[in-house]
């Protein structure tokens, strides 16, 4: 028996252009080779023509048409049709579509297709919403907008990029707890996991004058007199990370998290208290490992964040950085042996090794400085006393060796290198500045993509947007209108 597809009625017209295309092209090889480029570069907007129209004959299937319908639990009467835009993975879209208001209120207007269909912020498919996420959330809205031009995707211009971030940071704020939650609870911590790392740090970045000036406002009411430092229309940007290593120091699981500016970073600490506290209830014999330089509201920090997490029958060890410290060591050898000498750089490697390799490092590393710096003046007196000063306050004095010998993290390049890729590469690049909601909304898809989370945190984000429609059993259903 042989089997005949027929195709009903006309071709679509995307189907039909198609067809032209390849049988012109066909043609064009009856007179000679035809260059290659064109028909590359014209094949995919072929196809994103025919993906359009698919596209839009879908989502009209999800209007609702009706003369009353329930979202909610809350009744709505139609009060106009229109044929309106919507932003698919392949361009823009144009479906007709109802829209609803509660009867005899005065209330915004929805439209169900949209809550069915789950389109973000009234215009992007659930998929353009993805890639555009993933897209802004790595590049400015410029170099956004001539990236999708130059790959043929018919993408938004600049001016949306612009806009895009802020619904997503208003979605996320408010679900942010229930989704931090239900992140770790899909994760397992690795068999081979010995130690936990808890690391915090702090950057400044742009806000725009509005923000700025509303953040400071904030910081004098939780901070009486404290006057805000730093330059005009910056404020700090708290980040952290929560690390997970094996017996060796061998890194295996890192999740990062970055926060607006905000009073003694709460929010920031919230979301690390509840990453460790998961991972200890899995995990209870890892050890703790809290990193930070120097500055002391991060060691008060991480000191809460020990009695928060408190009860657990783990070994905490709470060490500083020992790079930072190198630094110091090192300023010191170049005020005292002259920078970039051979003797000066001798002197440091000898007592960088000294600092990492022997026990009470720290001591035998200094006691030559402490000599010299009795006999120098002037400038070289206060460069060597300042190494001196940090290498034996409580952060330089750490028993580097014996952390070696547990193959603990001695340096905090987790966390500095986080604070540059989250941060620092995004929100300060030249001319850049932020409102809250829009720089909020960039860290959190940031901190998603190098956490690696992004495949299970949008999904949860993506719901959202979803709602289910209840059209009433006695309810009179209308004609439902074509795609336009």
């Amino acid at each position: 028996m042989a089997l005949e597809h027929r195709e009903e009625g006309l071709p679509s017209p995307a189907r039909q252009r198609l067809r032209d295309f390849l049988r012109t092209r066909q043609q064009a090889w009856q007179q000679g080779v035809p260059e290659f480029e064109p028909f590359e570069r014209e094949v995919p907007e072929q196809i994103m023509n025919l993906e359009r129209e698919c596209v839009a004959e879908e989502l009209a299937r999800y209007e609702v048409a009706a003369e009353r319908s329930e979202v909610g639990g809350v009744s709505y009467q139609p009060v106009v049709q229109a044929a309106e835009t919507s932003l698919s993975a392949a361009g823009p879209v144009r479906v007709a579509r109802h829209r609803y208001r509660p009867a005899g209120g005065q209330a915004k207007s929805i439209c169900p297709w949209e809550l069915r269909a789950g389109i973000s912020n009234g215009s992007w498919t659930p998929q353009a919403a993805r890639q555009g996420a993933f897209v802004i959330a790595h590049l400015p809205a410029s170099t956004a907008e001539a990236v999708c031009q130059e790959l043929g995707a018919r993408q938004p211009a600049r001016s949306t990029w612009d806009r895009r971030p802020r619904p997503w940071s208003a979605h996320g704020e408010a679900h942010r707890a229930d989704w931090e939650a239900a992140l770790p609870a899909q994760e397992v911590v690795p068999a081979e996991a010995t130690t936990l790392a808890l690391s915090v740090d702090g950057v400044r970045a742009p806000l725009k004058p509005a923000a700025a000036e509303r953040a400071a406002r904030a910081a004098t009411r939780t901070a009486p007199g404290k006057q805000a430092s730093g330059p005009t229309g910056y404020r700090d940007v708290g980040w952290g990370t929560l690390t997970v290593y094996d017996r060796m120091g061998e890194r295996l699981q890192t999740v990062q998290y970055a926060r607006r500016p905000e009073h003694k970073k709460g929010t920031r600490g919230e979301q690390l208290h509840a990453e460790a506290q998961a991972r200890l209830r899995a995990r209870p014999d890892l050890r703790r490992v809290d990193r930070a330089d120097g500055a002391e509201t991060n060691w008060e920090w991480l000191a809460e964040v020990e009695r928060a997490v408190g009860g657990h029958p783990l070994e905490s060890v709470q060490s500083g950085d020992f790079y930072p410290a190198g630094e110091h060591l090192k300023g010191g050898c170049d005020a005292i042996w002259g920078e970039s000498t051979p003797r000066g750089h001798a002197e440091f490697a000898r007592r960088r090794v000294l600092r990492k390799e022997a026990d009470a490092g720290a001591e035998r590393s200094t006691q030559t400085l402490k000599y010299h710096r009795g006999r120098a003046k002037g400038s070289r007196r206060k460069r060597s006393g300042a190494a001196l000063t940090y290498c034996r306050n409580p952060q330089g004095r750490r028993p580097y060796a014996a952390y070696q010998r547990q193959h603990l993290p001695l340096g905090s390049g987790v966390v500095e290198a986080a604070g540059k890729t989250l941060v620092t590469q995004r929100l300060k690049g030249s001319g850049m500045a932020w409102t809250m909601a829009g720089g909020q909304a960039i860290l959190t898809l940031r901190s998603l993509l190098q956490s690696d989370r992004w495949p299970q945190a949008w999904p949860l984000l993506a719901a959202d947007f979803r709602h289910p429609v209840m059209i009433p059993e006695d309810n009179t259903e209308m004609p439902l209108p074509l795609a336009a």
